[in-house]
């Protein structure tokens, strides 16, 4: 129990009081009830009252009674809440007769947490499928241990006024439950019922229903009918249709634009052991309270339509996490397509009157309902190993992700990550919070949530960034508007950033050999990196290892159209490619001019370009197309590793020859798959014998990962079974994403130690 407790003055009566702040989860989570019947419970006098982000409690009883209290604050908390004690101090306040909830009150000085949005409940289950309950069906049933928290709230402290809940009036029923002390909807902010509550409304070509059993019903019906839904979840739409039906996935594909990206599906957890294998760590993530979409392997038993994952043996499942959601696949009893509504890398839509003209051209119906969102939230996506569990997109019901830094800052800084998978965090004193995912700052929608977050944050927390951290490259968004904020602006390159993300999982390490690898961001040499491997820690980073470097034909473009990267590589290592796409002519005269081709060291454009290479993949549908097909394919079979060799270049920088890579990958005498196969094992062989000869060099070192290449989970597998002589292993990002994700995280550590 962390807390500043001074020698307390006995009462007349061998009472003492003292005034008890109990900060961290406190807020909609029923603690003030707890607290209540504790109090009670030990015959306590005082009260309780909510503040903003905290909890003061006045208590009047022995001091004896007073510690017990304290403690069993700490142990026996709702399931929900992490309180923590910041301070006991006495005081001179015996005039209480009882102990009581009192009003909330708003500080000027103020320790705010908020807490994610939370699942359904058992308890709120039971009586959502219980015909003799007054909420049976009701789709927005909650109760203090579930429902929407980050989505709905408008400002601190946290009632019912000071959220999108405002403008519904309870009924008699629901406000003798709000008021109730004994009552587990005591103080539910978003406590509602049919008769008071939001209220579903659908809408069709010709049909438009307000009434929350037709709506569902003809929702259901629609969906069965092969339709596409689009239905507003707690923190946005998702667009719906039967799982089964290769039909109707192919017509959203169609109309989605989205020709090959996997989607994710909505399942009962009865329905899981027909279309997946997933292990018990697995299947506790899934019932986890984020409710996250889980990669997992599929079947035997699958009988899915390809169309749904094409070329992919692995899923993304998404549990219900809404009583909506239960609701639809309790009635539907099959697999349901559940992707983000929004346009491809924008966030998601929540407001029903854009969804209606956005969405006109993609969904067939519309499953509206009435409660405002606040703050926009994809579904988050995790993947789990033996060893770890990864965050590959963080969203609603992770976020806000609440950090405590291993270090204390001297000013609010804001560090506002970098122009895709784009996330900002807010840091001051020793606290950190990262926003939801905000998409790919290109869009405009994107930009604008980036935008939102930025200040939103500020004004929910009550703290004002006095420092902006921004990526190194000028021409990122993100940068662009920090040096626009008129604040003072620190600059962070971007794989330094990566690499520093790490200490926030591990910050007693100080010895690292990280490797940081993804598609690209701007190096100290004014290059753009994305193969690298530094020695050193935050603040004093020395790139050791990288990729002998190329050229990118068209620049921007050679990020989608992955055949001029594969064509450069070939023509560096005095080979051809025979590409099926067109003006290479013209891509070979600007190549050998260097005309808007950039320097890269990349190992994603390597990976890209490999599935380019043997033809899985020459332009992209989506970030990532070609590995993920090529990591599908060489899971497929057993290959060699190829040994690339190393020079050390003028500068002292071991460069790694990828050519004898690009020989082989054109070598048709090979299956695809063991080509593909032998790219995962020759990059893992790499990385092993990098590990080696720096650990060799330089000792004991701790050995991390970071940057989108090492979402590839194959690549990872093979990396531990080279490194088994390694302890502790490899060393991941697990708090944050491992990709672009968490780089605001590591921009902000790497700024704390320059």
């Amino acid at each position: 129990m962390a807390s500043q407790i001074q020698t307390p003055i006995q009462h007349d009566a061998g009472l003492v009081s003292r005034q008890i702040i109990v900060t961290g989860f406190v807020q909609g989570v029923g603690f003030r009830p707890f607290v209540f019947h504790l109090a009670n419970e030990l015959g306590i006098k005082g009260d309780v009252v909510n503040n903003t982000g905290q909890v003061s409690i006045n208590a009047v009883a022995s001091g004896v009674v007073l510690e017990q209290f304290c403690e069993r604050l700490l142990n026996e908390a709702p399931v929900n809440a992490r309180p923590f004690i910041k301070s006991v101090t006495e005081t001179d306040q015996y005039h209480y007769d009882d102990f009581r909830i009192s009003e909330s009150r708003a500080l000027d000085e103020s320790e705010i947490h908020i807490l994610p949005d939370l699942p359904v409940c058992e308890q709120c289950l039971d009586e959502l499928f219980d015909q003799d309950n007054r909420r049976y069906h009701y789709p927005f049933i909650n109760c203090t241990q579930c429902g929407p928290r980050h989505s709905i709230i408008t400002s601190l402290p946290y009632d019912r006024h000071n959220t999108s809940m405002q403008e519904f009036e309870l009924c008699h029923d629901c406000e003798k439950e709000y008021r109730d002390h004994g009552d587990r909807r005591f103080h539910a902010e978003p406590v509602a019922c049919h008769e008071c509550g939001p209220v579903l409304n659908y809408v069709g070509p010709d049909t438009t229903i307000t009434d929350n059993q037709i709506a569902l019903d003809t929702c259901i019906e629609s969906l069965k009918q092969g339709k596409i839904v689009a239905v507003k979840g707690i923190a946005g739409y998702h667009l719906m249709c039967d799982a089964t039906s290769a039909d109707a996935i192919q017509r959203l594909r169609s109309r989605k634009q989205r020709p090959d990206k996997p989607f994710a599906i909505l399942l009962e957890a009865s329905q899981l052991a027909n279309y997946v294998t997933a292990s018990a760590e697995e299947l506790a993530l899934l019932q986890g309270a984020s409710r996250p979409i889980v990669i997992l392997d599929q079947s035997d038993r699958c009988e899915l339509p390809d169309v749904l994952a094409p070329g992919m043996r692995k899923l993304g499942v998404m549990l219900p996490f809404t009583p909506l959601q239960y609701l639809l696949c309790r009635y539907f009893k099959k697999p349901l397509v559940a992707t983000s509504a929004n346009i491809s890398g924008e966030p998601i839509i929540t407001d029903n009157d854009d969804a209606s003209v956005r969405l006109a051209t993609i969904c067939d119906a519309y499953l509206h309902n009435d409660r405002p969102v606040v703050r926009p939230a994809d579904d988050p996506v995790m993947v789990n190993t033996k060893h770890a569990t990864q965050i590959l997109r963080t969203g609603r019901g992770l976020a806000p992700t609440e950090i405590t830094l291993p270090f204390t800052l001297d000013e609010p800084v804001l560090a506002v990550g970098g122009h895709i998978k784009n996330t900002v965090c807010l840091a001051w004193h020793n606290r950190m919070v990262v926003s939801v995912h905000n998409g790919d700052l290109g869009a405009l929608r994107s930009y604008q949530a980036f935008n939102n977050a930025a200040d939103d944050l500020q004004q929910l927390y009550n703290i004002e960034a006095k420092r902006i951290v921004c990526d190194a490259h000028p021409g990122y968004a993100s940068s662009l508007w920090a040096t626009q904020t008129g604040l003072n602006v620190s600059t962070v390159f971007h794989h330094y950033a990566h690499a520093s993300s790490l200490f926030i999982d591990h910050p007693q390490t100080r010895d690292w050999l990280v490797f940081a690898w993804d598609g690209v961001g701007l190096g100290e040499d004014g290059t753009l990196w994305g193969g690298e491997t530094f020695l050193g820690g935050p603040g004093h980073w020395q790139r050791v290892a990288s990729f002998e470097s190329f050229l990118l034909p068209g620049g921007e473009k050679a990020t989608r159209e992955t055949w001029r990267v594969a064509t450069s590589l070939c023509w560096q290592a005095d080979m051809a490619f025979s590409s099926a796409s067109q003006d290479v002519e013209t891509l070979r005269e600007i190549w050998e001019k260097e005309i808007n081709c950039p320097r890269t060291s990349s190992a994603g454009r390597l990976f890209s370009a490999a599935a380019a290479l043997i033809g899985l993949v020459e332009i992209e549908s989506y970030e990532g197309h070609g590995p993920v097909q090529l990591e599908a394919l060489a899971e497929t079979v057993q290959a060699e590793a190829i040994s690339l060799p190393t020079l050390e270049d003028a500068t002292g920088v071991m460069r790694i020859d990828w050519r004898p890579i690009i020989s082989m990958l054109l070598d048709e005498l090979l299956s695809k798959a063991y080509r593909a196969r032998c790219f995962h094992e020759t990059m893992a062989e790499c990385i092993s014998k990098l590990s080696q000869y720096y650990t060799a060099r330089h000792g004991e070192l701790a050995i991390g990962f970071s940057g989108g290449v090492f979402q590839n989970q194959l690549l990872l597998r093979l990396i531990r079974q080279r490194l088994a002589w390694h302890r502790p292993g490899l060393l991941l990002p697990t708090t944050i994403p491992v990709n672009d994700g968490g780089l605001c995280v590591g921009q902000l550590v790497e700024n704390f130690f320059q």
